[in-house]
C-alpha cells in the first residue's frame, strides 16, 4: 500500500498476523482429492480463532497445473479445479466478514506457455504477443544463445521452430519469462491487478519479483538494473492510495538492498520475503537437496542483521515456513521427542521480533516433513527436474531421497491435517498427494482438544502481538550472540523492555544476561508450565524451552 496515507498510525498489516493456504492441499468440498476455494471458505471459522488477520492465498488462476499454479494460463480466470469465479467472490466476503482479508498471489515474471499470449507469440513474430517474451536466435554452431540452465532442471533457452528462435525459461520450458521491457506487457499486467484490486482483494504477495528487471544478454537475472523503476512505476499505477499489502519474494535480497525494495521514500513495496536464514541452513555443494546444515549462531547473525537493516525505515516479514520450504519442526527443531514444545519455541522467537509473522498451513499444529519412501509419492515439478539433473551427475538414489525428504517443497504440500480419519479430514477420496503417515497423531482436532497444543499457543503468541504494542513498535536487541544454544533478544519501548527466550538444542541450556539479573516482571508466554516470573541469571532452560517476559517498568 502507499505508505504516505498512514503517517499517524500504523498500517494494519503491522498488528496483523498473515497466514498462508496452498490451496491445492488446504480443504477439498467436492470430493475430487484437490482442495478448492469453498474448502477454504469452510475454514474460515478456524483461522479467525487463531486471530489471523489476512490470508496470503497461492495462485489460484487458470493452469494447465504443472507448477501446481505458478504457471498461470489466464489471469483472469480461476482454476476449475479450484472453483469460479463466483466461489472466489464469495471467499473475499467470508473472509472479510470474519475480518480476514484476502492477498492473492501474484505471479508476472512469467506466464504458462499455454496462456494465449504464448500461443500467439510462438506462433507468429509478426504479431504484438510476440514481444512480451525473451526471444533469441541460435548461435553459430546452431545451439542456444549460451548455456543458462533452469531452475528445475534442462536448459533455459528452449527452441520453437514456427518462429525459428530459442524462448527463455528461467524455472523451465512450461514457463517462459515475460519480457517486462515491453510496455504493452506491463500494461496488461497493471490492468489485471488493477482488476482483481477493484473486486476487494488485500493486496498481493509477488512471486519471484526480483527477477522482472533481468538483463539477459549481461546475464544478470537477479536484481538486474530494470527491477526498481518497474516496480515504481507499478506502484503508481495499481498500488498508490489503496490500503492493500504488498510482499515482493526476493530471493536475492540481502539487509543493504532491502531498502531499494520498502524503504518509505521508495513507493515500492511494503515489505520483502528473504531468504537469507533459509538458504544458510542448505548444504553448500548439494544445495536445497543437501544435508541440514542449520548453525543458530549464523541463523540469529542474519535475522540480527535484518532487525537492524530495517530498524527505522522499510518492514520485515518474519516466516520459517512456506509452500517451498520444509516444515520448520523438521527443519530448526525436533519433530519427535520435544515435536510440541520445539514447534512453540520456534513460534515464539520468530513471531516477537519486529515484522509481520506469517504462519504456513499446518505451521499452527506443528505439522512434520513427509518422509516419503519412493520418488513415485513426489508431486513437485522440481523434485523431478533435480533428480534427472543429480542422479546423471553421480549422486546415488538414497542420498537423492533424503535431501529432498529433508528440503524438497513436497514436504509442505502435503494435505492439511484436520482430523486423524483416513485423508485426514482433508477429502473423503485418495488426495492428490499422500497425507502425512502421522496425521493421526498430529491434527487440528486433537491439537485443539489439548489446553497446551500447539494451536492454543499461536492464538495467545498472535493475541500478545496485538495488545501489545511493543512488539510492533519496540527495538529490538540481539543478545549472547554468539551462544550456540540460546536465542534471546529484548525489545524494548519507551519504559517497557521485554525479553524473549529460547533453546533452539535438546539439551538443557544457560541464559547469562547480567543486565536483566535483580529486575521484576512476568512471563507473558512460555512453552513450559511452572517458568517463574522471578527472573534470576543465569536463567537455567530446559530443552527446547522458550519464553516472553515483560519487566515491571519500576521494575
Amino acid at each position: 500500500m502507499s505508505t504516505e496515507i498512514h503517517s499517524n498510525s500504523q498500517p494494519w498489516w503491522k498488528t496483523a498476523t498473515g497466514y498462508q493456504i496452498y490451496p491445492r492441499s488446504f480443504c477439498d468440498s467436492n470430493s475430487d482429492g484437490i482442495g478448492d476455494l469453498k474448502g477454504i471458505v469452510s475454514k474460515l471459522d478456524h483461522l479467525k480463532d487463531l486471530g489471523i488477520g489476512f490470508v496470503w492465498l497461492s495462485p489460484v488462476y487458470a493452469s494447465p497445473m504443472r507448477d501446481n499454479g505458478y504457471d498461470i494460463s489466464n489471469y483472469r480466470d480461476i482454476a476449475s479445479e479450484f472453483g469460479t469465479l463466483d466461489d472466489f467472490q464469495e471467499l473475499i466476503v467470508a473472509a472479510k466478514d470474519r475480518g480476514i482479508r484476502i492477498v492473492m498471489d501474484l505471479v508476472v515474471n512469467h506466464c504458462s506457455d499455454e496462456h494465449e499470449w504464448f500461443r500467439k507469440a510462438s506462433a507468429s513474430t509478426d504479431c504484438a504477443e510476440h514481444e512480451y517474451f525473451y526471444w533469441r536466435a541460435q548461435n553459430e554452431d546452431g545451439g542456444p544463445p549460451d548455456d543458462q540452465r533452469a531452475e528445475f532442471g534442462g536448459p533455459a533457452w528452449i527452441w520453437v521452430e514456427a518462429v525459428g528462435k530459442y524462448y527463455y525459461g528461467h524455472f523451465g520450458p512450461q514457463q517462459p519469462d515475460l519480457n517486462w521491457q515491453n510496455p504493452e506487457l506491463r500494461q496488461e499486467v497493471y490492468d489485471m491487478m488493477n482488476w482483481w484490486l477493484d473486486m476487494g482483494i488485500g493486496g498481493f504477495r509477488m512471486d519471484v519479483i526480483d527477477l522482472i528487471g533481468k538483463d539477459l544478454d549481461a546475464r544478470c537475472y537477479a536484481e538486474g538494473p530494470y527491477l526498481h523503476g518497474f516496480i515504481k512505476e507499478m506502484h503508481q499505477n495499481c498500488l498508490a492510495g489503496r490500503d492493500v499489502l504488498t510482499v515482493g519474494e526476493t530471493w536475492s535480497a540481502r539487509p543493504h538492498t532491502a531498502l531499494n525494495y520498502c524503504g518509505a521514500d521508495r513507493h515500492e513495496l511494503d515489505m520483502v520475503f528473504n531468504f537469507n536464514h533459509v538458504e544458510a541452513a542448505w548444504d553448500p555443494v548439494n544445495g536445497r537437496f543437501g544435508q541440514n546444515c542449520f548453525d543458530l549462531v549464523r541463523h540469529k547473525s542474519i535475522l540480527n542483521d535484518w532487525q537492524i537493516a530495517l530498524a527505522h525505515d522499510g518492514w520485515n516479514s518474519l516466516y520459517l515456513s512456506n509452500h517451498d520450504l520444509p516444515r520448520p519442526v523438521s527443519t530448526f527443531g525436533d519433530d519427535t521427542t520435544y515435536r510440541k514444545r520445539s514447534a512453540k519455541m520456534l513460534a515464539l522467537t520468530m513471531h516477537l521480533m519486529k515484522g509481520t509473522p506469517y504462519v504456513y498451513q499446518g505451521e499452527e499444529i506443528g505439522m512434520t516433513n513427509a518422509n516419503f519412501t519412493s520418488l513415485e509419492q513426489f508431486r513437485d515439478i522440481e523434485t523431478f527436474g533435480q533428480y534427472r539433473e543429480q542422479t546423471e551427475a553421480g549422486v546415488p538414489f538414497d542420498a537423492f531421497l533424503a535431501g529432498a525428504n529433508v528440503n524438497g517443497r513436497d514436504n509442505a504440500r502435503t494435505p492439511m491435517q484436520w482430523d486423524g480419519s483416513e485423508f485426514a479430514g482433508f477429502s473423503d477420496v485418495t488426495p492428490w498427494i499422500d497425507v502425512n503417515d502421522n496425521a493421526h497423531e498430529i491434527n487440528v482436532v486433537m491439537d485443539r482438544e489439548d489446553a497446551n497444543g500447539v494451536f492454543e499457543f499461536y492464538h495467545r503468541m498472535i493475541q500478545l502481538r496485538k495488545d501489545l504494542p511493543l512488539v510492533t513498535k519496540g527495538s529490538f536487541r540481539l543478545l549472547c550472540p554468539d551462544d550456540p544454544q540460546v536465542f534471546a533478544y529484548l525489545r524494548e519501548l519507551d519504559d517497557q523492555q521485554m525479553l524473549v527466550v529460547g533453546n533452539f538444542t535438546s539439551d538443557a541450556a544457560e541464559l547469562d544476561a547480567p543486565e536483566l539479573s535483580g529486575l521484576s516482571g512476568k512471563v507473558l508466554l512460555s512453552n513450559i508450565e511452572g517458568r517463574m516470573d522471578n527472573l534470576e541469571m543465569p536463567a537455567k532452560l530446559a530443552p527446547y524451552e522458550a519464553f516472553a517476559w515483560l519487566q515491571n517498568p519500576e521494575g
